[in-house]
């Protein structure tokens, strides 16, 4: 019996693990339904709704306009299926400091166009910053153990998408792979396959999105952007263009000191994401929230917050370094852990209602909660 009950509670916490982690990935709407329900008189292989999909981006990502039109771009592109059938069906390498969105775009786009923000094939490349790591991406070479399986970090069933849909895959932190790593990765951004080195099996990226996000050039932007608010920087207006032009400038020559131009060549574009600024960080607390209710959901409880907890949070939240995961820090320790105390301390299940809805305001400095 004793097996019985382990059985069972491991059963338990399996589905309840699977329970939290469907309401953070899945999307409020069936969005595979919008896709296959979608027409176009072009006929194409791929099936799939960009304003659908590009209305979940805008809501998830913020302050990344020049990105989320790049995105736009090669979907329409993808959904007229006019794309290389050689080569991976769109490459960019996502720039910019953390924090800011470069990885939670992909898993954006990863909900909106297969239903699930898991839904791709990821590869963490600091995990392969050592020369005899790469086997882990090329497979083991002949004469080793585990040559002949072929075995790596890559998912084929994620690489070719679903039905209609592509699919996406991301090499996150590119500069931290060692030069092997990279070395691998010219023939995948060139003719779209990948032999693993023992010749024993091959994985196809033809049918698949490739997105590559790095911190380079980040510390360079800065200190560009701190310039232009230096004497006598601040006394010369600048132009959007001109500042796009020489930021574009500054990456391009990091990239090329870092990469080699063949890597650098097979790129569809290079896509530099925005700073946090503080005009965004009411939105983003507003963002947090309704993350934060999708967990609560669970308990039936639902959490709104006054424009005094907003403004408090926005305010301490604030690092222009660390961005976004900066704000979630401070949600995190000024809300979530209040919230989790008054949980706990009000049995949700002894109040006879079905659903509770809390208000948060602040308190002689310190965030409260009541029952609304």
């Amino acid at each position: 019996m004793p097996f019985l009950t382990d059985m069972l509670e491991q059963s338990r916490r399996s589905q309840a693990q699977g329970a939290a982690m469907a309401a953070e990935n899945l999307p409020s709407a069936d969005v595979v339904h919008a896709h296959l329900a979608t027409r176009s008189v072009l006929q194409s292989r791929y099936r799939f709704d960009i304003d659908t999909i590009m209305s979940g981006l805008s809501e998830e990502v913020l302050g990344q306009g020049q990105a989320l039109r790049a995105v736009a771009d090669m979907l329409h592109v993808i959904r007229a299926d006019i794309t290389d059938p050689r080569r991976p069906l769109y490459t960019a390498l996502f720039l910019g400091p953390t924090g800011v969105g470069k990885t939670e775009i992909v898993r954006a786009l990863a909900k909106g166009m297969h239903g699930d923000a898991d839904a791709f094939c990821r590869v963490d490349m600091n995990t392969l910053s050592q020369e005899h790591y790469a086997a882990a991406l090329t497979g083991a070479p002949p004469g080793y153990v585990g040559a002949k399986e072929g075995t790596t970090l890559l998912d084929q069933e994620k690489l070719d998408g679903s039905i209609g849909r592509p699919g996406i895959v991301l090499f996150d932190e590119l500069e931290k792979a060692s030069p092997q790593v990279i070395q691998a990765l010219l023939n995948i951004l060139d003719n779209g396959i990948l032999t693993v080195a023992s010749g024993e099996r091959t994985y196809n990226f033809r049918n698949s999105i490739i997105f590559m996000t790095s911190n380079l050039a980040a510390h360079e932007i800065q200190r560009y952007d701190e310039s232009k608010k230096r004497f006598p920087g601040r006394f010369i207006r600048a132009s959007a263009q001109s500042r796009h032009r020489a930021i574009d400038q500054i990456v391009q020559k990091r990239l090329l000191k870092t990469f080699a131009p063949e890597f650098v060549n097979r790129i569809d574009n290079v896509i530099t994401f925005n700073w946090i600024e503080r005009d965004l960080l009411e939105q983003l607390v507003a963002l947090e929230v309704t993350r934060l209710n999708r967990r609560l959901s669970k308990h039936h409880c639902h959490l709104a917050i006054t424009p005094d907890v907003t403004q408090m949070l926005a305010q301490l939240g604030f690092d222009r370094q660390f961005g976004a995961r900066a704000l979630r820090r401070c949600v995190r320790r000024h809300l979530e852990v209040p919230l989790a105390k008054h949980l706990l301390d009000h049995d949700v299940t002894t109040s006879g209602a079905s659903h509770i809805s809390y208000l948060a305001d602040i308190d002689e400095g310190k965030v409260r909660f009541s029952q609304r």
